[in-house]
């Protein structure tokens, strides 16, 4: 039986979802520079929806699937994280360039954690706090620093914020969905998401990449954005909304060091802030801990789990090694161990 702790397995799966996702800003700004926000969106979430029916067909299907309970949730999920959130992301990329538009993605961890307080009644600790006010202090410093330089790109840096807010209602929103299969989850929203986008961007004339763009918007869609967010909902799940956002907050660094390998250099002196109050906030959220005495009444459920997590100690015969559901008891315990998310993890609900 494995012993590595569900928050290092977390964290790894975050941090894959922050690769995935961070290199795709700057290849979206370069492949999308003649095509519409609306189309360039269509075309991401079309890659990620290929993406989750290959795994599809490849991996043994989950009892733990979607089910007509969730439309409602799946639908606004779609809408705020494939429909809204990468057509104002394209929208300002055109207009702030790479390299603004992937530190400016830094807000999104600062809205999760916010929504993930208000919405969730998340637990939020007094440091993740302050790594809050630190990076919305380095969003309002990349603000100015695209004033500097271009009106077009305080609009642009805008969009971005937008977007950023509306993948924060997003993971918010997808965070109850952790426990589903997350083929299921990424293949409907991003079929959803696609889809739409598409129709908006026929009836409003949007304009179409051309075959080599396509092929390239369609590879990143698939990778950053729907490899990305299977590993993200996988984070969730053993980390809770607030930490695996404040881990993905890597991704705005990656994007911002492939923009700048690319040649993109314009960093001013509030560019310059922004990077350190983003990287203090970053590592403040991944500082944090979470312990002390508490208790479980017995509980009877039915959930994905593993062996390995402090709670689900009964014995398999053969042992079952992995992610894996069926009905199962807990007996009434006490005891004192890290624990990363307080309202989300069917096992942390003190408050």
């Amino acid at each position: 039986m494995t012993k590595r702790s569900p928050l290092v397995i977390g964290v790894a799966f975050a941090i894959i979802a922050a690769v995935s996702f961070g290199i795709t800003a700057p290849v979206v700004a370069w492949a999308s520079h003649s095509a519409g926000s609306l189309a360039t969106a269509s075309l991401l979430y079309a890659g990620a929806a290929v993406s989750a029916i290959g795994a599809r067909l490849i991996a043994k299907r989950s009892p733990n699937s979607l089910v007509r309970t969730d439309a409602l949730r799946v639908a606004m999920i779609a809408l705020f994280g494939a429909v809204l959130a990468p057509t104002l992301l394209v929208w300002g990329l055109h207009r702030t360039g790479a390299l603004t538009a992937s530190l400016m993605l830094n807000l999104e961890a600062v809205f999760t954690v916010l929504f993930a307080y208000v919405i969730q009644r998340e637990a939020i600790g007094s440091r993740v706090w302050i790594a809050v006010t630190l990076m919305a202090a380095g969003g309002a410093a990349l603000s100015l620093d695209a004033a500097t330089r271009t009106a077009g790109g305080v609009i642009g840096a805008l969009a971005v914020a937008g977007a950023t807010i509306a993948w924060a209602l997003d993971n918010t929103l997808t965070q109850p969905l952790s426990t589903r299969d997350p083929l299921d989850v990424v293949g409907a929203k991003a079929g959803l998401g696609a889809t739409s986008t598409a129709i908006l961007a026929v009836a409003l004339h949007d304009r179409w990449p051309e075959t080599r763009d396509t092929a390239i918007l369609l590879a990143c869609g698939m990778t950053g954005y729907g490899l990305s967010l299977r590993f993200y909902i996988l984070a969730q799940r053993r980390i809770g909304a607030a930490r695996t956002g404040s881990v993905f907050a890597l991704a705005p660094f990656i994007g911002a060091l492939v923009s700048w390998i690319a040649g993109e250099r314009a960093i001013g002196t509030w560019a310059l802030a922004s990077i350190a109050l983003f990287a203090i906030g970053v590592w403040l959220h991944l500082t944090e801990k979470h312990r002390h005495a508490h208790t479980h009444a017995a509980v009877e459920h039915a959930h994905l789990h593993r062996h390995d997590d402090h709670h689900h100690l009964h014995d398999h015969d053969p042992p079952v090694i992995g992610e894996h559901s069926h009905p199962h008891a807990h007996e009434p315990v006490t005891h004192d161990h890290e624990h990363h998310h307080e309202h989300d993890d069917h096992h942390h609900e003190h408050r």
